[in-house]
């Protein structure tokens, strides 16, 4: 085959190979959806998050985090951050709410939110933004992992960078039912099972030591599952005395066989509807 034929044959490859990807405008909004097929950077006009200060009995969590956030808005080191615990006690709300607070000093700063699904494509989501101006809370919600799900290779690539280095633009927050993201059954016989108990799984339990901040989230009191929803009410101009609040809030409660934030706000939605007040 001579050189001519060769020539065409890399040019008609070229042209049907699919065009680089445009760098994407991040001016466009603080927060993004990262998509796939192809891929891309979704902007989102309006967040779904509640003020920072409607978030109950979860203090310290909140502290920590928002110095965390402060600090790499600042355009200094920061650590990836894993939010662990009971389920509707504000993981993500917290992630979305500091967010929103801070981009208030620090406009720069960009949410992207990344499905568990989309996990293995995380590195062209870092390479995507690795030269961007901006910096940015990579998000991804409820994050776990089964037996033979090998997302968590690519999970490395944030936590870890390989060769080519976590940008310094980047920090990934991450929120779990599970605080070694895989189930505590699944661990125990897979160490029992393995011809070298604890290698079989060292690598998958690893990845939570992989977070610098591990911030615990546990199930909430009466007292502050009811402070949760009077916040609520003052925020929305929702008007109820503090007796049928409290009749009606543990009723509800008792009904759904849990307290959470979760519940405090989805009794408040039914509480607000029936006030005949919107919720903007």
């Amino acid at each position: 085959m001579n050189d001519d034929v060769m020539l065409r044959i890399a040019e008609a490859l070229e042209r049907l190979a699919p065009a680089p990807l445009p760098a994407p405008d991040l001016s466009a909004a603080s927060a993004y959806v990262w998509q796939t097929d192809p891929d891309q950077l979704v902007p989102v006009d309006k967040v779904n998050r509640v003020d920072l200060d409607l978030l109950i009995g979860v203090d310290r969590s909140r502290d920590t985090l928002l110095a965390n956030t402060i600090q790499f808005a600042k355009g200094m080191p920061a650590n990836n951050a894993l939010l662990w615990g009971a389920r509707g006690m504000g993981k993500s709300s917290l992630v979305k709410a500091i967010h929103g607070a801070v981009i208030k000093d620090y406009p720069d700063l960009r949410i992207v939110e990344v499905q568990r699904e989309d996990m293995e494509s995380i590195g062209r989501c870092l390479d995507m933004l690795r030269d961007q101006p901006q910096r940015f809370l990579m998000f991804c919600d409820d994050l776990s992992f089964s037996h033979d799900d090998a997302h968590y290779k690519s999970l490395k690539a944030v936590l870890d960078g390989g060769i080519a280095g976590r940008p310094d633009n980047v920090v990934l927050y991450a929120t779990s039912n599970r605080r070694h993201l895989m189930p505590r059954d699944m661990i125990e016989n897979e160490r029992s099972t393995a011809i070298t108990p604890g290698e079989a799984v060292e690598e998958k339990v690893s990845l939570s030591d992989r977070f610098g901040l591990w911030l615990g989230f546990h199930p909430c009191d009466q007292d502050q599952y009811l402070s949760m929803i009077r916040g609520y009410c003052d925020a929305h101009g929702v008007t109820i005395d503090d007796d049928t609040l409290r009749a009606e809030a543990i009723e509800w409660q008792a009904t759904r066989g849990s307290r959470s934030g979760r519940v405090a706000w989805q009794y408040f939605v039914d509480l607000a509807g029936r006030k005949g007040v919107t919720l903007g």
